[in-house]
């Protein structure tokens, strides 16, 4: 799937308040093909407002951010984890030409 971003000139990284370990463990265990980025204070979850209160993990989104820097569009949901690529690229395929 990366490659379907790259032909847009898309980057797609992860990240998530996991330790550098635990990503690791998860990126060998589902070849990811992306790099993941650790949050563990959880600054940049709190910066997109996705954090939640006490110890529940952040909310599952994702973010298309364009080349100028604003946020194209947002994707949520907890459940559907495909969803999310789907309609990034769909966004990418309305807004970028390849």
């Amino acid at each position: 799937m990366s490659a379907e971003f790259a032909e847009f000139g898309a980057s797609v990284v992860g990240i998530s308040a996991d330790q550098v370990d635990r990503q690791l463990e998860f990126d060998d265990a589902n070849a990811l093909g992306f790099p993941l980025l650790s949050d563990p204070g959880r600054d940049i979850a709190r910066r997109f407002g996705v954090i939640r209160k006490g110890l529940l993990p952040n909310k599952r989104k994702t973010f298309v951010i364009g080349r100028g820097g604003s946020v194209l569009t947002t994707v949520r949901s907890e459940l559907n984890m495909r969803i999310h690529a789907d309609r990034a690229l769909e966004t990418l395929r309305k807004t970028i030409d390849p």
